[in-house]
């Protein structure tokens, strides 16, 4: 998953974007507003983490223009603030999950995958393509009704592929589901994912387009 961090704390920041780096995530740290509506301009994310007090700005401001966008991408919001009435703004303002500082890392990953599992604000059903479902929400997939178990980069290509059914998705757009930015994308990246998946859900589930990327067979 891609998750854009916003958060001024140095020391914060860092380490939330290495425990999730370390999980296989990609993370986009914007220390302000500004850099988190450049980001957000030309990248997919998959959860945000939203401090409230930031250089430029309120962080709710930021959160309650997303929703006002129909953006509907499942927000967390982590603050120092711990009074009852800051919780409900936020929560009111549209955050799925609301973490006062200083919290657990450990935590922060199991409300992460809480949030995941309910799917935000509008929950989307399982995808079935032959004898494989997908929970994308849940990040959970079965092949002939067993589970089968994903790494976080081999969830993000099969979550790239299938958020297009029947088009062809490139190697760059992949590859944006897979990075953050500024790390060095190695050439074969997409590739060796693209095989591991194969090998764990069939052979059937997308096409190879040769010299463009892939697509997603039609649920």
């Amino acid at each position: 998953m891609r998750i854009l961090l916003i958060e001024d704390d140095r020391a914060i920041g860092a380490a939330v974007r290495d425990h999730f780096s370390a999980d296989r995530h990609a993370v986009d740290w914007a220390r302000n507003l500004a850099d988190a509506r450049a980001f957000a301009e030309v990248a997919a994310y998959g959860l945000v983490l939203l401090d409230i007090h930031l250089p430029d700005g309120n962080g709710i401001d930021y959160l309650k223009a997303m929703r006002r966008q129909s953006d509907s991408t499942p927000v967390i919001v982590l603050t120092a603030r711990d009074q009852l009435s800051d919780r409900i703004q936020g929560l009111n303002a549209g955050a799925d999950d609301y973490m006062v500082k200083p919290f657990d890392l450990g935590e922060l990953s199991a409300r992460i995958h809480a949030v995941a599992r309910r799917g935000g604000p509008h929950k989307e059903p399982a995808i079935k393509i032959g004898n494989v479902e997908v929970f994308s929400a849940e990040r959970r997939v079965l092949r002939d009704g067993r589970p089968v178990e994903l790494t976080a980069r081999e969830w993000a290509v099969l979550d790239s592929l299938l958020r297009r059914p029947g088009a062809t998705v490139s190697k760059v757009q992949i590859e944006e589901a897979l990075y953050e930015f500024g790390a060095e994308v190695e050439s074969n990246t997409v590739e060796v994912y693209a095989s591991r998946l194969r090998k764990k859900l069939g052979q059937d589930l997308f096409a190879t387009i040769r010299g463009v990327g892939y697509r997603a067979s039609t649920p």
